[in-house]
Formats: structure tokens, sequence, C-alpha cells
């Protein structure tokens, strides 16, 4: 291994992943490691794909709006379509992960008052038997 280049072992050490995980990047046309026979090495553009891939995922972007966003990058802009597109993709992603939150935090209110509700029941059933203990 050069500086230039990573086994798809340094990187599953490097970014948490799987080899499983990297072959199917690269067979979903992501990553585009050199092959050497079986073996593959992965170049600094390959590090900086998956960084940007794993960062996208976790935001909740499809594998196939990581890939067209990512392939922007060769249009010759100077990545002016990419960084625009991006901005406006995050910026949609942002606003559902917003609404989800929201209904998430309504939900949880709503079963915390059920719990309490629940939990006051089940006291009030108790409180007899004790009671006439």
């Amino acid at each position: 291994m050069t500086e230039e280049t990573m086994t798809i072992r340094e990187m599953c050490d490097a970014f948490g992943v799987t080899p499983r995980t990297l072959r199917f990047y690269e067979a979903k046309e992501l990553l585009f490691p050199i092959r050497e026979g079986q073996r593959r090495l992965f170049t600094k553009r390959d590090r900086a794909r998956l960084k940007l891939i794993l960062r996208g995922k976790r935001f909740g972007f499809s594998l196939e709006e990581i890939r067209q966003l990512l392939d922007l990058y060769n249009i010759g802009d100077q990545q002016a379509t990419q960084l625009a597109l991006t901005y406006e993709v995050g910026q949609k992603r942002l606003s559902d992960m917003i609404k989800q939150r929201d209904e998430l935090n309504e939900a949880i209110e709503e079963l915390t008052a059920q719990l309490n509700w629940g939990e006051k029941m089940i006291a009030s059933l108790h409180m007899p038997k004790a009671a006439n203990s």
C-alpha cells in the first residue's frame, strides 16, 4: 500500500464499514477502486467519496441521490452545479427531518400522557387492597 491507496481492510478500519459494504458501493458505481486481480486499491478520491457517502446516508439521502450528486463533480463548472443541487437536496432533507422530529415529539408527549394516566390507574387499583389488608 502507498499513501495514495488503501486496501479494502484499511478502508474498513479507517471508516468503520465492512468489506461487503465497500463491494456494494462499488457495484452501485459509488466507488471505483483500482483492481489488481482480486485485490482492490482505494484512492484518495475513493476515500473522499466514501466520506460523503457515509455522511449522506447518515442524513437520510438515498444511495441514488448520493450517486447523482457525486457524479456532478466532473461536469466542469468548478462544482457549482454539484454544490447548488446538494444544497437544494439538503434543504429538503432538513425540512423532512424537522417534520419527522416534530411528529416524533408529539407522539412522545402523547405516549407519556398515556403512561402517566396508566400509572395513576394502576396505583388507584392497588390502593383499596392495601387499605383492606
